[in-house]
């Protein structure tokens, strides 16, 4: 039997159109998902880009709102930039209305504001494991942080989402803090029992993501949780991220077992050629993040120019780790992954420049994966 889908919504914001009919589009592509069978629909949190899910609390309660049964969640707010207290605040009053349908998920935004500060600093290394293919399953060399070619405006980016002089918490203690906060034991300055209302109580699963096998795959391991592992984002330390998280797992009361979900990066269409046409343009959005310019807006494939050479070099992990072909081909590739992987399910994330060709896709690779009954949009 296969393992569930699920879906992570970006808010892409399309050449020629707007942040306002991103999110229009993201809160129909719930709607169609919900109808199609995935198991629950997360959006993630980018800011000072030409995505639209930099509030991703707002659009939770969004989707909630204009849904019934699918469950909505973050993947992931990231600590770095939110007190404990907002974010348990804050999805606390989502589920005041939408009770036991929200997945917090946590991602460490601190760690990678240090990431790209040593980074800063270096020059790219030459020397990396060559792409090898396990099992069906791409695994490029890991992608260098100092290759990306102009930071400034990431340092820019960290520097904006602070108060001034303020510094964000040690991940795994704001984890501990979110925990208490949500279970009612937690206590502030002196000792002093504080208590959010609404948050306290909360039927919301707490998930942690990752795309390493550092701190965060190890603190999901310890605690008991479920955990993501980002192939989409970063393939190339797939196997680690998730035997890390395997090997320091500890059963809890609500998980005796790991519950472990991969994501991939998908497009799909009638057949492998069509889908080609449609991602062409992947690598130019790829390459603004990496540039350094931040996400800018998803080309139309009929009108992008060719990537260079080198443009092509910088994104190469990416392009070749994206699953792009008719359903059959994707879902062929999708089950490598979860084989690879022993993933329990995968989130997949579809970028498209046409709104209906990114529901085409999630639609036809729904019906192939036998996720139930499956209608035209």
């Amino acid at each position: 039997m296969s393992v569930p889908l699920s879906v992570l919504d970006l808010s892409p914001v399309s050449a020629g159109s707007t942040p306002q009919q991103a999110i229009r589009n993201t809160i129909d592509l719930a709607r169609h998902a919900e109808t199609w069978g995935y198991r629950r629909f997360w959006v993630a949190e980018h800011h000072f880009v030409d995505v639209a899910s930099s509030s991703p609390a707002t659009l939770i309660a969004l989707i909630a709102a204009a849904t019934r049964t699918i469950r909505v969640g973050s993947a992931a707010v990231q600590l770095g930039h939110h007190t404990s207290a907002s974010v348990v605040e804050a999805f606390g009053t989502i589920d005041a209305l939408y009770p036991g349908r929200l997945d917090l998920g946590l991602g460490r935004s601190n760690h990678r504001r240090a990431q790209f500060r040593a980074a800063a600093g270096q020059s790219a290394r030459t020397e990396h494991r060559p792409t090898v293919v396990r099992d069906g399953v791409v695994i490029p060399p890991p992608f260098d942080p100092a290759r990306i070619q102009d930071l400034s405006r990431v340092a820019a980016t960290f520097e904006a989402l602070l108060l001034p002089g303020a510094e964000s918490k040690d991940y795994t203690e704001q984890v501990a803090e979110i925990r208490a906060l949500l279970a009612g034991h937690y206590r502030g300055a002196d000792g002093v029992a504080l208590h959010a209302v609404p948050g306290e109580g909360a039927q919301v699963d707490l998930w942690l993501l990752g795309s390493s096998g550092g701190e965060s795959a190890q603190l999901a391991g310890r605690l008991g949780l479920p955990f993501v592992a980002n192939y989409h984002v970063a393939p190339g330390t797939i196997l680690e991220t998730v035997a890390a998280y395997k090997d320091s797992f500890r059963p809890s009361a609500r998980y005796p077992e790991p519950y472990l979900v991969v994501s991939a990066d998908v497009v799909v269409a009638e057949d492998d050629d069509r889908a080609g046409w449609l991602a062409r343009s992947y690598g130019h959005w790829v390459y603004s993040i990496r540039s350094g310019a931040g996400a800018t807006r998803y080309l139309d494939p009929d009108t992008a120019p060719p990537l260079t050479d080198q443009q092509q070099q910088l994104v190469a992990d990416r392009v070749t780790t994206q699953f792009v072909g008719s359903p059959a081909t994707v879902a062929g590739r999708l089950s490598a992954l979860q084989h690879l992987t022993g993933a329990d399910e995968l989130v997949i994330t579809s970028v498209t420049h046409r709104h209906e060709d990114r529901l085409n896709s999630h639609r036809l690779l729904a019906a192939e994966w036998g996720l139930g009954h499956v209608r035209a949009a």
